[in-house]
């Protein structure tokens, strides 16, 4: 499990077991350090002192051996229990939401917090961990946010604080457990509930720490929820944008009438698997569909819910795709298409979710009809890990199936000789011809 977390290889070298084993950690210093620390957590948990027999080692250990030369450990020692189980959080929720937000490794063993990166990362992480325990105090206020670059500041009303925050932080925390970021309101002492939002509305500052696209997430995901409870407080004025920027960006898109609910879905699966298939992030505040990312990633975005409010109308048409390289193509025998897509759809979506897919069918630039698996993640052959791989191997079963049920109903009406034989070899060509597909 630790090597699959930090991409490292580990194994022990001795071969004396009477004595201490010394364990070989290889990878990047990165993969590394984050190994050793995990490492040393447990051991200090069985063999509490261990660590402060072998600490200058480990804090001095690849220093400055980074692209930046300026990584590094820094320490701090907690006080007591207290202080470490508020640091680690239920299910060690806390600390990784430090560690995922900084940027830096965040690691606790005994009562000795690390944290290892770049000198950048190590200096978040430790503002973060001083925010979060002056929390336990009363307000919270950053000097300077304004000129930070890993802070987004967000106006909540004041009527919708509650419902933001949740039953003892529970829905903050969900939130920065999906997107890695720190999250919590900042007010100076004597500024609480005295700010002005939109229209007048006192609001509060809810400040959002970490990389600008899981901040991003988190704020278009806290806008969501504000706007059902307070319609129009985001949006009254927004008009569609798509944005011309390479870089990460924000494309903005109006839904009409009923077009919200539809492409939404049953709990938000058909927004999440959409969001997921482009590698865009995709959220509906109102009537409007924030698609942020790359460039490309927001064209994906934006041409798959095109595809989708398409397909309520009608037939889609997708001409040439000769030049993506997020689609597999597959052609369906005519007499498994209703068994693959299912009542309303319903295989395809349980595909969809299985792989993180997008899958429908469309007509060509002749007018005939294929399948299309759309998906940023191409998938591994032969492995059942998710993407188009993934969902290609799922549909080639499922027509496998179809046609080897039909051939056995076919033969049940035949004679069990030369018409059973004939049968079999015109359903062996038909599963070897069928799935002339072609990946893009």
């Amino acid at each position: 499990a630790i090597e699959e977390e930090w991409g490292s290889l580990m194994m022990f070298i001795d071969t004396d077991l009477s004595r201490s084993q010394r364990l070989v950690i290889f990878g990047s210093v990165r993969g590394r350090r984050g190994s050793e620390l995990k490492v040393l957590s447990a051991v200090e948990t069985k063999t509490a002192g261990y660590f402060n027999h072998v600490k200058e080692d480990i804090v001095n250990r690849d220093r400055y051996k980074d692209p930046t030369g300026t990584w590094g450990t820094d320490y701090m020692t907690f006080k007591d229990e207290g202080e470490i189980s508020y640091a680690l959080g239920k299910q060690g929720g806390t600390r990784r939401k430090l560690e995922r937000s900084s940027g830096a490794i965040v690691q606790y063993v005994g009562m000795v917090v690390l944290l290892s990166g770049t000198k950048e990362e190590r200096e978040r992480g430790k503002e973060y961990m001083k925010w979060l325990f002056q929390q336990l105090e009363g307000p919270v206020y950053v000097d300077g946010w304004r000129d930070r670059t890993d802070c987004t500041v967000v106006d909540i009303p004041n009527d919708c604080i509650g419902y933001i925050t949740g039953n003892r932080r529970a829905t903050l925390g969900v939130m920065e457990e999906e997107w890695g970021t720190l999250m919590f309101f900042m007010s100076e002492m004597d500024d609480r509930g005295k700010g002005k939002g939109r229209g007048g509305n006192h609001t509060e500052r809810l400040a959002i720490f970490g990389p600008e696209r899981a901040r991003r997430g988190s704020e278009l995901k806290v806008m969501s929820g504000i706007e059902t409870k307070s319609p129009g407080f985001f949006t009254r004025s927004l008009r569609e944008k798509s944005s011309r920027r390479r870089g990460f960006d924000t494309d903005r898109l109006i839904f009409r009438d009923d077009e919200v609910s539809y492409a939404l879905g049953k709990d938000g699966s058909t927004r999440k698997k959409l969001e997921l298939a482009s590698g865009a992030i995709l959220q509906y505040v109102g009537f409007v569909a924030f698609i942020g990312g790359s460039r490309r990633e927001r064209r994906r975005g934006r041409e798959f819910v095109n595809w989708l409010l398409q397909q309520r109308r009608g037939s889609v048409t997708i001409t040439d795709i000769s030049k993506r390289d997020d689609v597999t193509e597959m052609h369906i025998p005519a007499s498994c298409k209703g068994w693959v897509t299912g009542n309303r759809g319903s295989e395809l979506r349980r595909i969809e979710l299985a792989t993180g897919t997008y899958i429908f069918m469309a007509l060509d630039g002749r007018g005939e009809e294929r399948l299309l698996v759309f998906g940023v993640n191409p998938g591994v052959p032969n492995r059942r890990d998710g993407g188009r791989v993934h969902a290609e191997l799922l549909l080639k079963e499922m027509v496998h199936d179809k046609l080897m049920d039909d051939e056995k109903q076919t033969g049940g009406r035949r004679g069990r000789s030369r018409s059973r034989s004939r049968s079999g070899s015109r359903s062996r060509e038909r599963l070897r011809g069928w799935g002339g597909d072609r990946r893009k």
